[in-house]
């Protein structure tokens, strides 16, 4: 898939209005959703795409890279086991081409530079320092506890951009990961298999049946299988969450806002100022085209 391609699937506003999603409202998760375009600008920004394209990186390959670098060059099962939600097979095969067509310094490299530069043309003009020092007293917090946490200890083993708006990527990456990292393991503690991660979001948030589990590789025999083992284990049934899969879900999410309590403390009264500003950030990036433009799928990374 190149990067047109994945503007087209992923880029493109919703046919109809979506109904409001299904998630409840936290300080920790208006965090979450603030930060993640910033976040992601790292594989939806044009210039990163560029130049991960001039290494001989399509959007996908480019994507699995570029978020497993920062862990060094694990072996692919290390890959997969971080990454979690992702069909086995289809994150092996990306990351076993990517690995072989590009190298991780100069992906490291492409990604950071790209960011800057999308976010120089995206958000002209301002100034992130203070923004960058709330959320760095929060990624310090975070980073006191690295017990299960890959791609969180990987991008923090990277070195801060020098440039401001690099480290308000880096930042929000470090946010970002470090929230997944958990939310996973809160799923694995439930018993959650990976594309079953996938499937229960997809009840929770309000998608389409399928609809966002089968962008991860899924097959459909994989998905039917897992909606199944849900099925008898009470959590789902004609379609939707029953009370059990909705306290399931719910216990998954508290569990991972839970893991997030230290951030927010460290962020302190600073908390509600730095969400505004990086939601006004994020309006820019996705009117910009260098975020989804369909909340759901901002909402459910």
């Amino acid at each position: 898939m190149d990067f047109a391609q994945a503007q087209q699937v992923f880029l493109t506003p919703p046919d109809a209005e979506r109904p409001p999603a299904g998630v409840p409202d936290s300080p920790s998760r208006r965090l979450r959703d603030a930060a993640e375009p910033i976040a992601t600008v790292s594989w939806w920004g044009t210039p990163v795409n560029d130049r991960l394209a001039a290494l001989g990186l399509d959007f996908l390959t480019g994507y699995v890279w570029g978020r497993t670098a920062p862990m060094g060059e694990p072996a692919p099962l290390v890959v997969v086991a971080a990454f979690g939600v992702f069909e086995p097979g289809l994150l092996t095969g990306l990351y076993e081409q990517a690995r072989a067509t590009a190298s991780r310094a100069d992906v490291l490299a492409a990604r950071e530079q790209g960011v800057v530069e999308s976010l120089r043309d995206l958000l002209p003009g301002v100034d992130v320092t203070g923004a960058v020092a709330a959320l760095r007293r929060g990624t310090d917090a975070a980073a006191r506890d690295l017990a299960g946490r890959p791609l969180f200890a990987g991008q923090l083993s990277l070195p801060w951009p020098e440039d401001p708006l690099g480290q308000l990527w880096h930042a929000a990456t470090l946010l970002r990961e470090y929230r997944g990292d958990v939310h996973v393991a809160a799923n694995v503690a439930e018993g959650i298999s990976g594309v079953q991660m996938n499937l229960l979001t997809e009840y929770w948030v309000g998608w389409e049946h399928t609809a966002y589990a089968g962008t991860r590789g899924w097959s459909p025999e994989a998905m039917a299988a897992a909606d199944a083992d849900l099925a008898g284990r009470g959590l789902v049934s004609g379609g939707r969450l029953t009370d059990e899969g909705r306290r399931l879900r719910d216990a998954v999410e508290a569990r991972t806002e839970a893991a997030l309590d230290p951030v927010l403390t460290a962020i302190g009264p600073d908390l509600d100022g730095v969400t505004a500003q990086l939601d006004e950030w994020s309006a820019a990036i996705v009117a910009g085209g260098a975020a989804p433009p369909d909340v759901y799928k901002r909402i459910s990374g």
